[in-house]
């Protein structure tokens, strides 16, 4: 049957139009005064309810037993159609407006080779409806089941991670960076107003500097920790009727929905200051999601007991301990961290520029700590049903997938791994990055690893079958 977006659609145009209106109203305002804010205010309202009421009447959606399709007819036909077995995800979010409203935006993805259409906007119970049908689930009657929730003080976390700590001051930014275009337009920036102005802040008293920059660095974690709560305000995780749905958001609500059957696993990232205070990112690995960065997150910041118990309900437990991998790994990291600003430092002299040498010597000394870190944090394990593997310092990952979930594996060895006997193994898992990777393990380890969660698929390149004999398993003549 044909359906329509809500009519209150054009309410929430309205709202969203709010601030390019005040802005056409100012500008009047600067050129002409107030008669002529009145009429550009005006003439902007005009247009904005002609294009929302012409977007309401010439957009429709059907939805038929095998696909959606998204319907436009204005003075041409155009005609989107989604097949329902591509749908890898139906999200649902809502901005302030449409919560008051009762309204949601729906927004389906089918993946690279499905594209992906968007109802905005459409009652909540209508979206809600949408998402069961569209993920073959009965939306009647959903089977809820609590996952995990965000803990409030959970949020004072968020100045340990770079992206929230540097985002306020990235939106003041671009919002000064506005402002300063506009004005350059209007002709209310002038030379001489900016060197009047860099006059000024240059013969402020040192005590007020001093005073101001330790206020900005005092507001650095409160906005972050403001900036963080704004998007993960009530962050919940909950399974129904076979997906895993994260919710989250205070101004704007957004539910995010995980199909069960494409969860490959999860994992587990931090930075040196989140892991000093025991705290860790999940998410999840899904195939085919896009923007699985920010679609896939199930914990933005939680202690690690907690992530791993929420990656226990989802996936099961982590295994553990890790396995560590061999000393020859070791020299290899460090090696790789200090090479780079040695070799700098090594051109610097022959340039003769001592000061930047002296730089990279400096950094070279900061390198030996920072290889040996990644050093300690390589491992891997095995419980019998998932697979395990960390690597990384200053941004460590670790990923568990199901043994079912790994459809190859790939042994690769550069000649210098050959020489220290090493060789990454890289697990294809069709999720996330597309698997992930065993770093610098033993060469025997590494075969002996992928032989024994796929003992069919390797057996024909091994000497001796696993399992058969007291002798490590090798591989047979050849390697990939």
């Amino acid at each position: 049957m044909t359906a329509r977006l809500h009519p209150f659609t054009f309410v929430v145009g309205a709202v969203r139009e709010l601030l390019a209106l005040l802005a056409a109203g100012a500008t009047g305002l600067l050129v002409g005064g107030l008669s002529t804010a009145f009429y550009f205010t005006l003439v902007g309202l005009a247009f904005g309810l002609l294009f929302h009421v012409a977007n309401w009447v010439t957009f429709t959606y059907v939805l038929y037993e095998d696909r959606i399709e998204f319907r436009r007819a204005l003075v041409g036909r155009s005609v989107k159609s989604i097949p329902r077995n591509r749908i890898r995800g139906v999200d649902i979010s809502a901005s302030l407006p449409h919560r008051l409203l009762g309204l949601a935006v729906v927004h389906i993805d089918a993946g690279a080779d499905g594209g992906e259409g968007e109802l905005n906007a459409v009652s909540r119970t209508e979206a809600e409806r949408l998402r069961g049908v569209l993920l073959a689930r009965d939306a009647a009657a959903p089977l809820r089941r609590a996952l995990g929730r965000m803990r409030r003080r959970w949020y004072l976390y968020a100045p340990l991670s770079g992206a929230y700590l540097l985002t306020p001051f990235a939106l003041a930014g671009s919002l000064l960076g506005t402002a300063y275009n506009l004005g350059d337009d209007l002709g209310l920036i002038t030379r001489e107003r900016v060197e009047s102005l860099g006059h000024d802040v240059v013969g402020l008293p040192t005590v007020l500097v001093l005073a101001l920059a330790i206020l900005a660095l005092i507001a650095m974690p409160v906005m972050s920790v403001i900036a963080f709560t704004l998007f993960n305000w009530d962050f919940t995780v909950h399974e129904r009727d076979g997906a895993v749905v994260a919710e989250r958001g205070l101004l704007t609500r957004r539910s995010v929905s995980l199909e069960r059957r494409r969860l490959r696993g999860v994992e587990l990232a931090d930075n040196p200051f989140e892991r000093a205070a025991g705290v860790t990112r999940l998410g999840a690995l899904i195939t085919g999601l896009g923007d699985a960065a920010q679609r896939g997150r199930l914990l933005p910041a939680a202690p690690r007991a907690a992530a791993e118990a929420l990656a226990a309900r989802v996936v099961g437990n982590v295994p553990g301990p890790l396995t560590a991998h061999p000393p020859a790994a070791r020299s290899r990291r460090v090696v790789r961290a200090l090479a780079p600003p040695a070799g700098v430092a090594v051109l610097a002299v022959l340039a003769g520029q001592p000061w930047v040498a002296g730089a990279c010597a400096g950094l070279a000394a900061l390198a030996v700590p920072l290889g040996l870190d990644r050093y300690r944090q390589l491992g891997h394990a095995t419980d019998g049903e998932r697979l395990t593997v960390r690597s990384g310092s200053l941004r460590r990952r670790q990923v568990v997938v199901e043994h079912s979930a790994v459809i190859g594996w790939r042994i690769r060895q550069t000649l210098f791994q050959r020489r220290l006997g090493l060789a990454t193994l890289f697990a294809a898992v069709g999720a996330g990055d597309g698997g992930c990777s065993a770093t610098d393990m033993a060469e025997e380890d590494a075969v002996a690893l992928a032989a024994a969660i796929t003992p069919a698929w390797l057996a024909p390149f091994l000497d001796r079958p696993p399992g058969a004999g007291a002798e490590p398993i090798r591989a047979g003549g050849h390697r990939t």
